[in-house]
């Protein structure tokens, strides 16, 4: 529940917006490395990997775990564009921790077009996750997890400041 105090409500949301984009950048931080040793190490068996349609790295590993599957066909597999897809995580959590810090209507704006952009993407990537890989990445749904609630967050955060409390 949000205090009635709209400057304390904003200031929750702020606390809470840095804590879900420090565990984003965790994770993502956490998906890279297993990416990154997975490629090297064929032999790696990370945490993550509970069993084969439980497993991180076959998700990592896939053909949409770079550059979400599309930056490929768009700019040429060596572009330096396309990047595990935890790099784009890493950058994103980290722009929206960023926004999350400033007050105004235009980074309010720019928080939700984020926030809402990062859950398209999510459920694009768990379509593809599911259905075409047949898989459950626990990483992956986390993040997912983590887009949701900077999204509901991002919601919340004009209308910190907009309510006024009711004449007594």
């Amino acid at each position: 529940m949000l205090p009635a105090n709209p400057q304390a409500r904003r200031s929750r949301l702020k606390i809470f917006n840095a804590v879900v984009c420090v565990v984003g950048v965790l994770i993502s931080v956490y998906a890279y490395i297993v990416e990154t040793r997975a490629e090297e190490d064929p032999k790696y068996a990370p945490m993550c990997d509970l069993s084969p349609n439980v497993s991180c790295t076959k998700a990592f590993n896939s053909a949409y775990g770079k550059g979400m599957g599309l930056l490929q066909h768009l700019v040429g597999s060596e572009s330096v564009l396309v990047q595990p897809n935890s790099v784009y995580g890493i950058i994103f959590y980290l722009t929206v921790l960023i926004c999350g810090m400033f007050d105004g209507n235009r980074w309010d704006k720019l928080h939700l077009i984020l926030c809402i952009v990062s859950n398209i993407t999510s459920v694009y990537l768990a379509y593809i996750l599911y259905f075409i890989l047949y898989d459950l990445c626990v990483v992956c749904v986390t993040t997912y997890v983590c887009n949701a609630l900077l999204l509901i967050g991002s919601w919340y955060r004009p209308r910190a400041v907009v309510a006024k409390p009711k004449a007594s």
